[in-house]
């Protein structure tokens, strides 16, 4: 078997029974609607339950990793219950933001109800990626009784600034394209065969409360009770079932697992491996590990009370990865496993490395130096996206070309292999001659043919430097000192290379630029770089091996269009102009055992020019198609949105369309402006 095949699995030690709906009922009189695997006889030999809640519907949209995960773990004795949410999929009612405390509420109705059944032994776990990894932890700091453990994936503890909205008080251009992708999601219909007559009725509703969630987020631009609200780093003691955090080093979430090891008092292990957005069993880039067969450890020792040996081994296990070429995709990272007995490890040694008009040095430069950064708009078409997902190429490229536009420091060519583990931080001493103003710093592996592959990298707003909830204006000219911590990661810098830190005051179209042009003043003397360097230990060797990636059989799906993928910078010297197109076409599929076809398009439009920040641009089109020809259901929508700004004002548009058998039966506009808030 090659290193990320998959290995199918139809035998099981319980045969598995499929529900493929059922509706649960909450105390408000909406139902909830649920697919259900659980061996043939629970109801005579009880199980543990492991729930997942969603927005991405379990008829079509997690119905192909559904199909690879659920019957597994029921195969081996648990009842896996994957509910749609209010509003979403065939389950009735609105779903009007995330995270919502009624998404909460509904999850401890779900839950109560999964105890009850007479399938269920009364323990159950949560797992989830993503939107179900972060509810997983919001619904444990909710402390239902029968919750014994979860699995968190791809998710944070702050909601704020470590999600895909405000990065470091900056904010990301995702609040945008991650609400114009919810914002076509919300305009999808129910399923006739699963909610018969009232498909329509329900799918009317749902537009007409599908106002764009990024008119939201663009109102609370600083840490107030909003972003609080879900945030599980409020209070972490909240928790006190077990958790197990996943990430993945090419995902745009892997900063939480290492934090909530550090800061949860529970029962907790966590697990970084090289993957984009995906789960570890079938996500790239590789190796995929046997990660249905880790967890089950997991969950037979917390649900089952079954000594599996899995906390006896180090609380922190991570993918230690080589050098690599510069590459948007790879199929797999070569590297290591290496293992931590708890963290933070007493086993991480703090270099530092001073700027000096020679480059990163380990002694500090005697000259007092000044820099000045001043990068041009349209740097960072090349950073791949924020949220990687491994299956087109999405990640970062060569760094060259826009290192050459930055404020750049080197080490000298390495003669010992440098390894790193955690979050390198930046101590700057710096002035901006704006009162608004952001930093980037990109740590960079360069070969020696001068390639130069990004590592990691981190982005301050410098309103935001004492407090996320209560931002500054920076005086003009007046020097602060810094602390810019890069997100974490485990990387091998070898003989031969170079270790080098590129700085900028712009990243596009990754983040919306500040109001005016800055200029930023970097003083070099009184400003380093501190790695988190690990030794090489003989431990890592004896580590425990994950076995190969197994799944259950995939689902039978008849794919009617094929899917496609652009992605395009191109440059308009007339206008010095800047634009990247990326377009993503998941084709058109058939569910063969369940008629039911349905495909998308997105697409982002990105453009800016070079000597004016308030070009900035970015419009957003995403195209949905649902059929059911055995109920004449033929719907397509079209749903779009825009932002451009001013110094003191965001600027939104937001439009919708909806289509049955390509006559046009519903549209709605919206247009809003918001002030920025040192945003």
């Amino acid at each position: 078997m090659k290193e990320n095949d998959i290995k199918i699995i139809t035998n099981f030690p319980r045969q598995v029974r499929e529900i493929e709906n059922t509706f649960i009922p909450l105390a408000e009189g909406i139902r909830l609607a649920a697919r259900i695997w659980l061996p043939e006889d629970a109801e005579t030999d009880p199980v543990p339950a492991i729930f997942e809640f969603l927005p991405y519907r379990k008829r079509d949209g997690t119905s192909e990793r559904d199909a690879l995960t659920h019957p597994y773990y029921a195969g081996h004795g648990y009842a896996c219950v994957r509910v749609d949410m209010r509003g979403a999929g065939d389950s009735e009612g609105i779903l009007e933001d995330e995270y919502l405390k009624t998404e909460q509420d509904d999850a401890l109705e779900v839950l109560d109800w999964i105890t009850k059944q007479p399938w269920c032994t009364g323990a159950t776990g949560i797992v989830g990626i993503s939107w179900g990894g972060f509810n997983g932890l919001q619904i444990a700091a909710r402390r239902p009784p029968s919750l014994k453990a979860i699995v968190t994936i791809a998710s944070t503890d702050d909601r704020y600034a470590d999600d895909i909205h405000y990065m470091g008080g900056v904010m990301l251009n995702d609040t945008m394209s991650w609400g114009a992708t919810m914002f076509a999601f919300n305009s999808r219909p129910p399923d006739p065969a699963i909610v018969g007559d009232t498909w329509r009725d329900l799918w009317m509703a749902r537009l007409e409360a599908n106002n764009p969630w990024s008119m939201k987020w663009l109102s609370h631009q600083t840490r107030d009770a909003f972003w609080q609200h879900g945030s599980v780093c409020e209070n972490y003691a909240d928790i006190e079932c077990a958790v197990y955090a996943v990430g993945g080093w090419a995902d745009g979430y892997s900063n939480a697992v290492p934090r909530l090891l550090e800061r949860l008092s529970c029962p907790r292990k966590g697990l970084v491996g090289p993957w984009a957005h995906k789960h570890p069993h079938f996500g790239l880039p590789g190796p995929r590990i046997g990660f249905l067969q880790e967890t089950l450890r997991w969950w037979d020792h917390w649900l089952k009370d079954i000594d599996t040996g899995i906390m006896d081994e180090p609380q922190y296990r991570a993918w230690m990865q080589d050098s690599a070429v510069p590459a948007s995709y790879y199929e797999v990272r070569q590297g290591r496993w290496v293992a931590e007995p708890t963290w933070p490890s007493d086993h991480i040694n703090w270099q530092k490395l001073y700027f000096t008009e020679r480059g990163l040095r380990a002694e500090a430069g005697s000259e007092e130096i000044d820099v000045a950064i001043h990068t041009p708009h349209a740097m960072g078409t090349h950073q791949g996206e924020w949220c990687a997902f491994g299956l087109d190429p999405d990640l970062p490229g060569d760094q060259r070309e826009e290192d050459d536009c930055c404020v750049v420091l080197e080490t000298e060519v390495l003669t010992d292999a440098v390894e790193i583990l955690g979050a390198p931080v930046l101590r700057l001493r710096l002035s901006a001659d704006q009162p608004n103003a952001f930093i980037v710093a990109r740590l960079n592996d360069v070969a020696p043919d001068g390639t130069s592959t990004r590592v990691t990298y981190g982005v301050l707003n410098l309103t935001h430097r004492d407090s996320h909830e209560l931002p500054e204006p920076l005086v003009p000219g007046d020097m602060y000192d810094i602390r810019l911590q890069l997100n974490d990661i485990a990387q091998v810098f070898p003989v031969g290379h170079t270790i080098r830190i590129a700085l900028s005051n712009t990243m596009w179209p990754q983040f919306w630029p500040s109001p005016e042009p800055v200029a930023l003043t970097l003083e070099l003397r009184s400003s380093h770089l501190e790695l988190p360097v690990r030794v090489l230990r003989k431990t890592d060797e004896t580590l425990r091996p994950f076995e190969p990636a197994e799944s259950a059989s995939p689902q039978s799906a008849e794919v009617l269009e094929p899917p496609s993928h652009v992605r395009r910078v191109e440059r308009d010297d007339v206008l010095a102009e800047t634009r990247l197109t990326v377009i993503a076409d998941t084709g058109m599929l058939r569910l063969t055992e369940l008629g039911w076809e349905h495909g998308s398009v997105s697409r982002q439009y990105c453009s800016i020019r070079d000597d004016d920040p308030t070009s900035a641009r970015l419009d957003l089109h995403w195209t949905m198609r649902f059929r059911r020809p055995d109920a004449d259901l033929d719907v397509r929508t079209e749903t779009r949105s825009g932002l451009t700004s001013t110094p003191a004002q965001f600027h939104f548009t937001a439009e919708m369309e909806v289509f049955e058998h390509e006559e046009k039966t519903y549209s709605r506009t919206w247009t809003r402006s918001v002030d920025r808030e040192l945003n």
